[in-house]
C-alpha cells in the first residue's frame, strides 16, 4: 500500500519561499496523478496543484505564477516550489494521488500523507 509523506514546511516571511516535497515511501510506483492540497483552520481541503502521470500539469489560480509542481520519477518524489508567498497561503499541505476523477476534487485522491504545516507572517 501507498505511503506519502510530506516534509520542507515551516514559517517563512511574506514574500519568502518554500520548497515541499512529497515521498512514496513504500515505492509503489503507482500510476496516477500526485496533488497538492492544501487546508487552513476551518476550511475545506483546496485544490493547489497537480501533476499527471505523463507530466502535465494542472495548478489553481491563486498558485499560477507563484507556486510550481515537478515531479522526480526515479526519486518517486513530488516537489512543490512556492514562491512570492503571502499570509493566505497559510495552510497544512498535503499530497495526494489519485488514480481517476477530477484533479480538483480531495474525494478523487485514494492516498494521502499526514501534512506539512506552512505559516507565513505578515
Amino acid at each position: 500500500q501507498m505511503q506519502l509523506v510530506e516534509s520542507g514546511g515551516g514559517l517563512v516571511q511574506a514574500g519568502g519561499s518554500l520548497r515541499l516535497s512529497c515521498v512514496d515511501t513504500k515505492r509503489t510506483n503507482t500510476p496516477g496523478t500526485m496533488g497538492w492540497f492544501r487546508q487552513a483552520p476551518g476550511k475545506e481541503r483546496e485544490f493547489v496543484a497537480a501533476i499527471g502521470w505523463s507530466g502535465q500539469t494542472f495548478s489553481s489560480d491563486s498558485a499560477k505564477g507563484r507556486f510550481t509542481i515537478s515531479r522526480d520519477t526515479a526519486k518517486k518524489t513530488v516537489y512543490l516550489e512556492m514562491n512570492s508567498l503571502k499570509p493566505e497561503d497559510t495552510a497544512v499541505y498535503y499530497c495526494g494521488l489519485q488514480i481517476s476523477g477530477v484533479i480538483r476534487n480531495p474525494s478523487d485522491y485514494s492516498y494521502w500523507g499526514q501534512g506539512t504545516q506552512v505559516t507565513v507572517s505578515s
